[in-house]
């Protein structure tokens, strides 16, 4: 998930109760409310659960969406969101903390039930769930989802229609060639032979090789359902149809937000995981980053939705003021902040380059720049520890040894690559008003290489373009992109969510990239296309550490920080809780005390 990903604070045994479940149960799951507030509450707790209906909801985001098309997002904190207007297959426990990280059936009755030696999955749909206008959710409706989605790309000289989301069906799908449903010349779109609706509410994936954690695709945004003759393409976005217990009211405009109110034809008989409390829920984004941190603590909006927490200019504000630090909670919240190093934008093609980058780095710095140790721990490898195969202590630069860099070192690789004056490249970051945090931290990167004599330009834009810029790979070779600030967070709870779509050389795409440094490592690419086939989750891990050991020695990734967000939340919310597979509150949920 793009970062703001997507996912994890997760334990073996956690892992070892989700990863192969197959056949799981609908049993509902509690939790142990808080009676009130309190600094971390909301980490293991409810804060004021309460069934109180009524009000509006005023959220609030520095950002703008990538989309909020369910089938064309990669947002983290979108996914969570959409949660409110779109129901898939199979979702995360509405509870508090890791045991949020259980799968739940949605539209399903169940999880997947397994055949054919792993490769086909089948999934049931409940009776009586409707979209927002009463037309009845049907199997047909989620494979077109999913063929209109940007799990398929068109041939050459087509361009993608939906380019933004995850690309996991076609790697294990039957027909990976679809040409995605808005290219598809069959009655009624429904081409793609990977998927099969027996009838309205039977749904079968046949795969082409064993996927162990099928069932977390299934909680892909992609699965919720689209009818093909509403579907808008690239308008959809503007008012996707609702499966879930709120719908738009009117459109969603760009650049400045939307208003969700009740979908009347949402039946909570039919949704074991949602809430429908509030009357109206008020988005608006592209607010300044100060400002939206004044509204938040003056008590004029509600939340962050991008989970992302106050800057840390306003840290003190929140942990210095006791009824402030009473509503907040700092969580290391499954990101990995990084910088990306393009393989294929010169002087970066030689690893030697690479590497004075990662020697000369001040990781000191770089952590103050995300808000300190309340903001983020220091980084040293390519995993973040909630991710299985991360391995304690591992830090082959040194980066707990030279916090401040090691000039020396970065000196020895700049004359090994041929560069000993240093080189001059550009550094890529969302701009200050969209993300403070990462252009701080850019900032400090460009002084630190500049007393090795590397020259870093800034290049700077809007969050919304991120998959223009730094995720389309033209664009990065035309502007000489040479280092992207970046995070990522897994896009289910485990190492293949998190790895495949930044290190696979197969998830290459010409546009919402997300293995920006175009790393193509043949030892990589044949262990993430086969560790699916492995049915533990120990061994599984043993591969995502080789791959973990591998990344570093490329020398594409420099880490920085796991982040941490000190999340504020307004007294005044009722049900408010961290959900350690969303990464950050659960929309779904929130009412008003």
């Amino acid at each position: 998930m793009k970062k703001p990903h997507r996912l994890t604070l997760i334990s073996a045994g956690a892992v070892l109760s989700l990863g192969l479940a197959a056949c799981g149960s609908s049993a509902k799951t509690t939790s142990t409310p808080s009676q009130g507030a309190g600094y971390g509450a909301a980490t293991t707790t409810v804060v004021n659960s309460s069934a109180h209906k009524g009000g509006t909801l005023i959220y609030v985001n520095s950002q703008d969406w990538d989309s909020p098309d369910p089938g064309n997002t990669y947002y983290g904190w979108s996914w969570d969101f959409a949660r409110l207007y779109s129901r898939t297959l199979v979702t995360y426990s509405a509870v508090p903390g890791t045991a949020g990280e259980k799968l739940v059936p949605d539209l399903a009755t169940s999880l997947g039930q397994v055949s054919n030696s792993g490769l086909t999955w089948t999934y049931h749909l409940r009776q009586g769930v409707k979209l927002e206008d009463g037309e009845t959710v049907t199997s047909q409706m989620i494979k077109y989802a999913i063929e209109r989605s940007s799990a398929y790309t068109p041939g050459a000289g087509k361009p993608a229609v939906l380019p933004l989301g995850p690309t996991y069906w076609s790697v294990f799908l039957k027909d990976p060639t679809y040409p995605s449903a808005y290219y598809d010349k069959t009655p009624g779109k429904m081409g793609l032979t990977g998927i099969s609706t027996p009838d309205p509410s039977t749904i079968v994936f046949n795969l082409t090789k064993p996927m162990a954690e099928f069932d977390y695709l299934a909680t892909l945004a992609q699965t919720a359902p689209v009818p093909e003759a509403k579907d808008t393409g690239t308008s959809y976005l503007k008012h996707p149809l609702s499966s879930g217990p709120y719908m738009f009211q009117g459109n969603y405009t760009p650049g400045k937000g939307m208003t969700l109110v009740k979908n009347p034809n949402w039946d909570p008989s039919t949704d074991p995981v949602r809430k429908q409390l509030v009357d109206k829920i008020v988005v608006t984004v592209s607010v300044p980053a100060t400002d939206e941190d004044n509204r938040l603590l003056s008590g004029q909006a509600d939340l962050d939705i991008s989970g992302r927490g106050v800057s840390p200019s306003d840290s003190a504000r929140v942990l210095l003021n006791s009824k402030n630090k009473a509503s907040a909670d700092d969580v290391l919240d499954g990101f990995y902040i990084y910088t990306a190093l393009n393989t294929k934008v010169a002087p970066f093609n030689n690893i030697h380059c690479r590497e004075a980058v990662l020697y000369a780095a001040d990781h000191a710095e770089l952590q103050t720049a995300y808000g300190g140790s309340y903001g983020g721990d220091i980084s040293t490898q390519a995993l973040p520890p909630q991710v299985g195969g991360y391995i304690p202590g591992y830090d082959p630069y040194g980066f707990a040894a030279h916090p401040h860099g090691d000039l020396t070192a970065a000196k020895q690789q700049l004359a090994l690559c041929g560069q000993p004056n240093g080189f001059s490249t550009t550094i890529a970051t969302r701009n200050a008003s969209d993300d403070p945090k990462e252009n701080a931290g850019a900032v400090a990167l460009q002084a630190e290489l500049a007393k090795v004599g590397i020259h870093a330009d800034l290049y700077q834009y809007p969050a919304a373009q991120i998959g223009s810029v730094v995720g389309t790979p033209d664009f990065v070779h035309s502007h000489h992109l040479g280092l992207m600030m970046y995070g990522w967070g897994p896009d289910w709870p485990a190492g293949f969510g998190f790895l495949n779509a930044i290190v696979n050389g197969a998830a290459i795409t010409p546009a919402g990239n997300s293995n920006l440094e175009e790393l193509n490592d043949p030892a990589i690419n044949s262990e993430l296309n086969n560790v699916m086939a492995i049915n533990s989750i120990s061994g599984r891990s043993q591969v995502y550490s080789q791959i973990d050991r591998q990344v570093m020695q490329d020398a594409v990734f420099l880490p920085i920080v796991n982040l941490k967000s000190l999340l504020y939340r307004n007294p005044r919310l009722s049900n408010v809780f961290y959900n350690a597979a969303l990464l950050m509150y659960d929309y779904s949920q929130i009412g008003l005390k």
